[in-house]
């Protein structure tokens, strides 16, 4: 097995292809490899593959990620669309140390969202977590402000006083993802 990371223009076609199959989300299903590269122009993914080239596992970074917190900009590494190609063979746990290692060596401040039945996953992977936090971030729909889908914040790698913002988000101190117009 081997560890890679690709930018999104060196991706190929076949990549692609098998990323989005993987993915299986359905508006996504017919995306076209020109539009995939300038949809997740901001981003790398990251890859576990076997000794054929075929991807074990895939996740993606989104570097185009920015949370307001009490009127600061705090910019991240966003983690996301990690799958694995098998289920319960390892794949996913050995692409996220991998990760988790790249993103700290890198000095990369990298956080994560997942829903509360992944945690016992994440935990086994070493990554902390910082429990029903993620719900505490609202995201612009429409004209509203609207919380998070998802329950907690995965810390891949920041700084200890980053940890703290986010820990210290509440229902009275709201974290704000801000979007590019």
């Amino acid at each position: 097995m081997k560890y890679h990371i690709k930018s999104t223009k060196d991706l190929t076609e076949a990549e692609i292809k098998h990323i989005l199959e993987l993915w299986d989300i359905s508006e996504w299903n017919t995306m076209k490899s020109s539009y995939f590269r300038s949809f997740f122009k901001d981003s790398e993914f990251h890859f576990l593959m076997n000794t054929d080239e075929n991807i074990l596992a895939v996740m993606r970074v989104n570097f185009d990620f920015t949370l307001q917190i009490a009127d600061t900009d705090y910019s991240f590494a966003e983690a996301v669309g990690l799958v694995a190609a098998h289920k319960k063979k390892g794949y996913g746990a050995v692409l996220v140390r991998h990760f988790k290692e790249n993103v700290t060596q890198r000095n990369l401040e990298t956080i994560g969202f997942c829903h509360s039945d992944l945690r016992s996953f994440y935990e086994k992977c070493d990554i902390e977590i910082l429990h029903d936090k993620a719900r505490m971030i609202k995201e612009s729909v429409g004209s509203e402000w609207v919380n998070s889908e998802d329950d907690d914040i995965l810390i891949f790698y920041t700084t200890q006083e980053r940890k703290e913002l986010l820990n210290q988000l509440s229902s009275q101190n709201n974290a704000y993802l801000m979007t590019k117009e």
